[in-house]
């Protein structure tokens, strides 16, 4: 991968979680019964506000890349299946399947690092790696 390909990946996969964070901020009470329907406990709400948010804006910057990716793929795996799996509802299931095919990008990202453009660079930690 280029920089660049790095650096758009860095920016589409994160803006997804910032705007979803931000979106949240507007009825933090009513996320929180979502979250509750789900089985999580409602205190988790605004931590889970501001992971959206940080981590999103975290991997935009190409700041701590590999955990931040890893972190945020793993968060689509949960939330797919905590919030989305329901095979007898194809839209349900189409969403659990886009959530997977997420956590994919986040683990490719997390393998190859953040690139040349990135805070990660600043600090000696973008050099691509295959293990």
């Amino acid at each position: 991968m280029t920089n660049t390909q790095l650096l758009v990946a860095r920016v589409l996969l994160g803006l997804l979680f910032v705007m979803a964070g931000i979106g949240k901020l507007g009825d933090v009470a009513g996320f929180a019964g979502y979250m509750a329907s789900g089985g999580v406990p409602a205190i988790f709400a605004w931590p889970v506000v501001l992971f959206e948010i940080i981590g999103g804006l975290a991997l935009i910057a190409g700041f701590q890349t590999r955990i931040v990716a890893w972190a945020l793929g793993a968060f689509c795996v949960a939330s797919g299946l905590l919030y989305h799996f329901d095979p007898a509802d194809q839209m349900q299931m189409t969403q659990v399947f886009k959530n997977l095919a997420l956590a994919g990008g986040y683990m490719a990202l997390a393998v190859a690092g953040a690139g040349a453009w990135s805070f990660d660079a600043k600090l000696g930690q973008a050099e691509f790696r295959t293990a």
